[in-house]
């Protein structure tokens, strides 16, 4: 993990990932980077958490099978990572919406070694 602080999550989304989300959620002034745009595609999951930590990077996945129990993996063994954020496959104008309220609504600091839902962000209907 960098030792830089900061106050808004940057972002690494999973190979998985759309990957125009990355340049969406640039244009609104947020940092993302994709698994595809650092050529980073082809790695398994844990190496693919391992880069995103390296980044000082919550990285973005719908792959909740395999990022839940490595968040609780590494949990265990004392590792800490920038956050992992969890989504169903979702169109990319819901996911561009979920993800800039999440962006919106919390910090580095406190996605910083915890599990998200995306879900958890959705327009709420009154």
């Amino acid at each position: 993990m960098t030792d830089e602080v900061r106050l808004f999550i940057a972002l690494y989304t999973d190979a998985d990932v759309n990957k125009k989300l990355g340049a969406k959620i640039r244009e609104q002034g947020f940092d993302a980077i994709s698994a595809l745009e650092v050529q980073n595609n082809l790695l398994d999951d844990e190496p693919q958490l391992e880069y995103a930590t390296s980044q000082g990077r919550a990285i973005l996945t719908h792959n909740q099978q395999d990022f839940a129990p490595l968040h609780e993996k590494w949990q265990r063994e004392g590792r800490e990572h920038a956050g992992i954020i969890l989504f169903p496959r979702t169109p990319i104008g819901e996911l561009l919406r979920r993800t800039l309220n999440l962006l919106n609504q919390v910090t580095a600091d406190e996605i910083h070694n915890n599990l998200r839902h995306l879900s958890d962000f959705a327009e709420r209907r009154k």
